[in-house]
């Protein structure tokens, strides 16, 4: 292996460092401006690219075509370029599987065979059967862009219900498949998004929540409000499908429905908007018909069920509790007073629980280190599951599965599944058996990588207030401290969700270039608990800003790289933090990537699931709010004439989640506002959304323009 690493290297290796091969002039397509001004509680606020938000007008989309042919062309031009997306590929093609799932009397499991556009679902009813096909979502479309976004099986393994999401939408399609004739049912489902599906124990049909369909046209723009909970029947038709639960007086709540391992209860996690502190309602599916209990109904806290033996409920909450406890909760006795700690609160951020083995197992996070441990259901300690290495419990798991968890067992089992990951650990499945007392290697990843040339670090860092932040960072080992390093940094910051390290074959190729790749753990994440999330949200969120740009600091003052070596990147909400480190400090790096960002903190709410988001962000029709919202906002703080670092902005024409709207406006504003010579480039995928469900084509493509745009940027040389 250690030779093959090393051919790889020479062959790959490529990056030297040299000055920017030259000027390339760019003329960016034209870009109407109209005279519209909002007014902002009084203050004035233009907005002159107000008709890019219309994705249906052939304006928008002539704009759209001449801003791809620009940017592809600059990007088509970068020397090496092909050889990245040759790379990608070779690395690209091995083995990948998700964590196997008991669900229906079978092992149910994703796999993909290397270079697949999607992830193929596999079953097996012993762990020694060999796997069959149970759906590939390949024979879906021609593309690869229908793509397997939701999943769940009747008790009797009779039948699955899947959801597709097409071109990368958050919109589901829901059929049922008879698993005795591998054929579907006429069922078809559809204005479903973001919500799971639960069957009734007695396998006649599922619970699920749906929207009001949109209007005619406005499938991607429509605010979605008025979701409700309802049951099917398999067989028949949507429209016969019973209403169990609407809340029209609050059209902004969201409802998770899901049904306890013993078939007996219906559980309905209630949110509104992305804001974690939720109410949790139950009704007793013995009885007919079914009533709808409130059991905690205070959106005080975050309430996550573990799961339930008899009327026992077990949760993971923030109740009392900044970094989590565990309760259970008496449905015969539901009252505060009477609830009983099971395991208390400490400095370890406890992430996800489940109990398997009739006990409980616990994934949380100690310096945004996973730790596995297994306590008794009164609490007792039992023992930590050794991992192999600093990293990551849970992986971006194979699509369609990821909302059945990061751990995979069942209350009366004695198994349990998890998958380890980090930078330099390929993401490896692991069996631990609790008559053993031990895990073992379940399904390795196929990869032919070679670790040693590198290392990850951790190091921590202070804020512009003095707050200590941590960020990994991955580079070769014995790399020079003069600041002659490209590094890379990326950071998320926002709605209580924590970065972890993560192995990705797209960072193995920058640390081939000879990139630093950094990990920084903004607040507003979820690193530290609740307390760091709360440190960077609403008035707060400027905190994750400085802590994203000390993070470049950082790295400069210990010599890693200097600032026309330095690049950043975000996506969704991180796409944001990258956006405004670029406003607010554009001399500090040398390239920047803003994907699918939130970047019109003024307009955000008034598309799609964008409401959602004033738990994090607050809202422009608060007076208050909208003044610190304007004071960050990357749309509306630009400079006309300022030096701005070469950037490349990406989007997709099916986000319905950060519509592309952002994205446009963002980049005609800066492409005026551009006084410097760097390039501004606006890449558009087509047939995609948000990220979710995308081919494996389209990421190496869009990964390839990206680390060739930053190569170039960074006056990276890559040979051929």
């Amino acid at each position: 292996m250690k030779h093959h690493a090393a051919r790889l290297l020479i062959a790959l290796c490529f990056v030297l460092l040299a000055a920017p091969s030259g000027k390339t002039e760019i003329r960016y397509p034209d870009t109407r401006m109209v005279d519209v001004v909002d007014d902002y509680h009084g203050a004035k606020v233009p907005d002159p690219y107000r008709w890019l938000e219309d994705p249906n007008s052939e304006e928008t989309a002539a704009w759209v075509r001449a801003q791809n042919e620009a940017t592809f062309a600059y990007l088509g031009a970068i020397p090496g370029r092909d050889r990245i997306a040759e790379r990608l590929t070779e690395l690209w093609n091995y083995p990948k599987f998700s964590i196997p799932y008991f669900l229906g009397g079978r092992y149910v499991f994703g796999k993909n065979d290397g270079l697949q556009n999607q992830d193929v679902l596999h079953a097996q009813v012993t762990l020694e059967d060999e796997p069959r096909v149970l759906l590939d979502p390949n024979e879906l479309s021609e593309d690869g862009t229908v793509a397997l976004a939701n999943l769940s099986f009747s008790d009797d393994g009779r039948y699955m219900m899947y959801g597709t999401s097409a071109s990368g939408s958050d919109w589901q399609t829901l059929r049922v498949r008879d698993l005795r004739t591998n054929e579907d049912l006429p069922d078809k489902l559809e204005w479903i998004k973001f919500a799971p599906t639960a069957w009734t124990a007695d396998g006649a049909g599922f619970f699920y929540a749906r929207f009001d369909a949109p209007r005619e046209g406005q499938a991607y723009q429509d605010q979605n409000k008025n979701q409700k909970v309802y049951y099917h029947r398999a067989g028949t038709a949507e429209s016969e499908d019973e209403l169990v639960y609407e809340r029209p007086d609050d059209p902004e709540l969201g409802f998770d429905p899901s049904v306890t391992d013993d078939g007996q209860y219906l559980v309905i996690v209630v949110s509104k908007g992305t804001s974690r502190k939720v109410a949790v309602h139950y009704a007793d599916l013995s009885k007919k018909p079914w009533t709808i209990e409130r059991l905690l109904d205070e959106f005080d806290a975050e309430y996550t069920l573990v799961g339930s033996i008899g009327n026992d409920f077990y949760f993971l909450t923030t109740q009392g509790a900044k970094n989590r406890r565990v309760v259970a909760i008496d449905l015969g006795n539901p009252a505060r007073e009477a609830w009983r700690e099971v395991v208390a609160e400490t400095d370890a951020i406890l992430e996800a629980g489940k109990i398997v083995n009739h006990q409980l197992v616990l994934q949380s996070l100690v310096d945004v280190k996973a730790r596995l441990a297994i306590h008794e259901l009164d609490g007792t300690f039992v023992k930590e599951i050794e991992l192999p290495a600093i990293g990551s419990v849970g992986a971006r798991g194979v699509s369609g599965l990821r909302h059945l968890g990061s751990l995979s067992g069942r209350q009366d089992g004695t198994e349990l599944f998890y998958a380890f990951t980090s930078f330099t650990y390929p993401t490896t499945i692991f069996r631990y058996d609790f008559v053993a007392g031990r895990s073992e290697v379940f399904r390795a990843p196929g990869i032919d990588f070679d670790p040693s040339p590198y290392e990850v670090e951790q190091v921590f860092y202070r804020s512009k207030d003095g707050t200590r932040v941590p960020m990994f960072l991955v580079h070769r080992k014995g790399i020079a401290r003069d600041g002659s390093n490209p590094a890379h940094i990326y950071a998320y910051g926002g709605f209580n969700y924590s970065i972890t390290p993560f192995f990705s074959v797209a960072n193995l190729v920058w640390l081939e270039m000879g990139g630093i790749y950094a990990i920084a753990n903004l607040r507003g994440g979820g690193e530290y608990g609740e307390r760091w999330h709360e440190d960077g949200m609403l008035d707060k969120k400027q905190n994750g800003i400085d802590d994203f740009i000390a993070a470049g600091e950082h790295l400069i003052a210990e010599g890693y790289t200097s600032a026309p070596r330095l690049s950043i990147e975000g996506a969704s909400n991180g796409g944001l933090m990258t956006a405004a480190c670029l406003t607010q400090r554009p001399d500090l790096f040398g390239g920047v990537l803003v994907d699918v960002g939130v970047l019109d903190m003024l307009r955000f709410h008034k598309w799609t699931i964008g409401w959602a988001w004033a738990s994090d962000y607050g809202t422009s029709d608060d007076p208050e709010q909208f003044r610190w919202l304007f004071k960050y906002s990357p749309l509306h703080n630009l400079k006309p004439g300022a030096s701005y670092p070469a950037t490349l902005i990406l989007t997709a024409d099916h986000d319905d989640r950060v519509v592309p709207a952002h994205s446009y406006k963002f980049a005609a504003a800066l492409q005026e506002a551009q006084g410097g010579p760097a390039p501004v480039l606006i890449r558009v995928d087509v047939k995609a959304g948000h990220g979710g469900g995308k081919p494996t084509s389209k990421r190496i493509e869009e990964q390839a323009d990206c680390w060739a745009f930053l190569a170039n940027a960074l006056g990276m040389k890559i040979n051929p």
